[in-house]
């Protein structure tokens, strides 16, 4: 039987504790209706007893203290909320146990921005981590040795999980039971809770909003004449004059500032313009196309589906519902 633990953390997100207790609950359901054993033995597990959450509006009991878990198989790190630097801070005594327990050989699974608490244990150094989209760069800044992965829903490595944002928790989940059981109950379990079994990618849901959270002046310039002008060829070139600094200069600086290669950048920002207006233009794709400064329709399609996942067309078939007249 395994053993799964999942961390009642403070300034958690309440629904990233119940939905792992129901998910595996639930397998347990499937498997014991064909007549086979119960596979989990589910515990909800603390620092505390009781476990104020949401601004003290849930409280959650904890079935275990930390410290009366001596071996589990399985640690499941919830996703957090708010402030994430205080969220890590006041849990910070769930730390050395979660070190503890995968030295021990239990596997370790962090739901959404939790990774940012399975970051501080140090286990995460040197390997790859997922975690919700809009907190990419802030992972970045805090947790520098670890390789964080855009767009990417699930990562698996020795024995440590993560996954992207929000909901996408439940493809790590539904990822585990396929690992523990097997792809049909998997298959099964993803369709009693109807979520999508094939999605790796939360590109397809990503914002660009910019990366404008740094000191360098000339860059920030330099990025706002990037999104002021997403009709027009933009060079680095051009960048590095109107900024007075040199080429070779400017481009580091860019990437130290904004976590992007200029091109990068560049293509992130015509791209985003090019989502918002295909979900809210009657314009067809080769006008958006033109709009933010593409000419080749082959190279506007690869690159838009290497930022998103999706072609054009697809995300317009999702997110267009103008009925043209």
């Amino acid at each position: 039987m395994k053993r799964i633990s999942i961390l009642v953390a403070k300034n958690s997100v309440i629904q990233s504790i119940a939905d792992p207790q129901y998910c595996f609950e639930t397998v347990n359901r499937f498997l014991n209706a064909n007549g086979k054993p119960t596979m989990f033995k589910i515990e909800l597990v603390g620092a505390e007893r009781e476990v104020k959450i949401n601004n003290g509006l849930y409280t959650i009991h904890s079935q275990k203290l930390v410290t009366e878990v001596e071996k589990t198989d399985l640690v499941i790190i919830p996703a957090l909320f708010g402030n994430i630097r205080e969220a890590v801070e006041s849990n910070k005594k769930l730390l050395p146990w979660i070190v503890t327990q995968y030295k021990s050989g239990a596997e370790v699974a962090s739901l959404c921005v939790g990774a940012f608490l399975l970051a501080s244990t140090g286990l995460l150094n040197g390997k790859k981590c997922s975690t919700h989209w809009r907190y990419i760069n802030d992972f970045g800044k805090m947790f520098p040795e670890v390789n964080v992965q855009h767009g990417t829903i699930v990562t698996e490595e020795n024995g440590i999980y993560s996954s992207g944002g929000a909901n996408s928790y439940w493809n790590l989940l539904l990822h585990l039971v396929e690992k523990y059981t097997n792809r049909e109950t998997a298959v099964l379990t993803s369709k009693y809770f109807a979520i999508d079994f094939g999605r790796n990618s939360q590109s397809f849901f990503a914002m660009f909003k910019g990366q404008k959270q740094h000191n360098d002046e000339e860059i920030r310039k330099a990025q706002e004449f990037i999104e002021k002008n997403i009709e027009e060829k933009i060079t680095v070139g051009e960048l590095a004059e109107k900024t007075a600094v040199g080429r070779r200069s400017f481009e580091r600086r860019f990437k130290k500032a904004t976590r992007n290669s200029v091109l990068q950048y560049i293509q992130r920002v015509k791209i985003e313009a090019a989502k918002r207006s295909i979900e809210s233009s009657r314009k067809n794709i080769t006008e958006i196309m033109f709009d933010v400064g593409y000419t080749d329709t082959k190279a506007f399609r690869s690159t838009f589906k290497k930022i998103t996942g999706v072609t054009p067309l697809e995300y317009k078939s999702k997110y267009n519902k103008i009925e043209l007249e």
